[in-house]
């Protein structure tokens, strides 16, 4: 159960003067040797506060093992919407889920459980994030552009990511809780992994759910085309493989919406989140099969120009 942790972490979060030095201290009151770190990121919109925690491993390659690492990228344009809207928006809840797996796993550091790969978490934190209209309901912008973003969280040491980002506002996903995509990688997007499936039953108890993808979906932003919203965008500036954890609604609910986060939901797919960086680690947990992904590159190519911005317009 990451109950606790949620809460703890949505009161410093649900703030309009919350900073990323607070996020921190909270962790470091965990684990004092916890190596977390934080530093402003500045856009053209504003700036956020980036959040940066590296979790090590019994066996993992920070120190000097050979066990795969993890990243755990909590998506989103801004934890709050101020002046516009007052409180936690529905956007922060990939935030809120990866720092309470981040405060999880450091106290289980301290209880004797250490994960065998090393786990690398990444968010960043804005109370006062732009609003931007997009159909069928408002999305929270960002203050600063998503490439910034991924030049930050998505490092080279990492062997996969899981990208956590509310996923509320369409029409294509009508389930409460949460939902996995299709394994992104160099372009390509391939066939959901079983393992994942797996551990989405025996987390949640129910039939796994799975929200579609488009070509549009796995391109960078600003190319001019329409993305579902942000989740896949670190498959954009990474060759390993990236899977989406959306928190999802029955119908469309705005972004910048207030009062619109479910704990239920939230705590399921951190339990899920902690339950694949467990198994991946140790090797239980395969994203994606390797000689398939070598046999379709050998038939039909590279498609790492979906990575790129495209052709020039002139």
């Amino acid at each position: 159960m990451l109950l606790k942790q949620l809460m703890e972490v949505f009161d410093i979060l649900d703030s309009a003067v919350v900073s990323g030095e607070q996020v921190k201290s909270y962790l470091q009151g965990i684990n004092p040797e916890a190596d977390v770190e934080t530093y402003p990121l500045v856009g053209a919109k504003g700036k956020t506060d980036m959040v940066r925690i590296r979790i090590k491993g019994r066996d993992g390659k920070w120190g000097g093992g050979s066990s795969p690492t993890i990243g755990l990228l909590g998506r989103l344009g801004g934890i709050g919407a101020r002046p516009e809207r007052l409180g936690f928006v529905s956007d922060g809840d990939g935030a809120l889920i990866v720092l309470a797996v981040a405060a999880k796993l450091l106290d289980m550091q301290n209880k004797g459980d250490r994960l065998a790969g090393d786990v690398f978490i990444s968010t960043h934190i804005c109370p006062y994030a732009p609003i931007r209209p997009h159909h069928p309901v408002p999305f929270m912008d960002a203050p600063v552009e998503v490439a910034q973003v991924n030049q930050e969280e998505v490092i080279p040491e990492l062997d996969a990511i899981l990208s956590v980002d509310t996923t509320k506002g369409n029409r294509l996903i009508n389930s409460r809780g949460f939902a996995i995509s299709p394994v992104v990688k160099q372009g390509y997007i391939l066939r959901v992994s079983e393992d994942l499936l797996d551990l989405m039953s025996i987390v949640t108890g129910e039939a796994p759910k799975v929200f579609p993808l488009t070509m549009q979906d796995i391109t960078p932003y600003g190319n001019d085309l329409y993305h579902l919203n942000s989740i896949l965008q670190p498959a954009t500036a990474t060759d390993v493989p990236v899977v989406g954890v959306a928190i999802t609604t029955t119908l469309p609910v705005p972004g910048c919406a207030t009062g619109a986060s479910h704990y239920s939901d939230m705590e399921a797919a951190a339990r899920f989140i902690l339950e694949v960086a467990k198994a991946f680690g140790s090797g239980n947990c395969h994203f994606h099969d390797p000689e398939e992904f070598s046999k379709i590159q050998s038939l039909y190519g590279s498609m790492q120009h979906l990575q790129t911005l495209g052709r020039s317009k002139d």
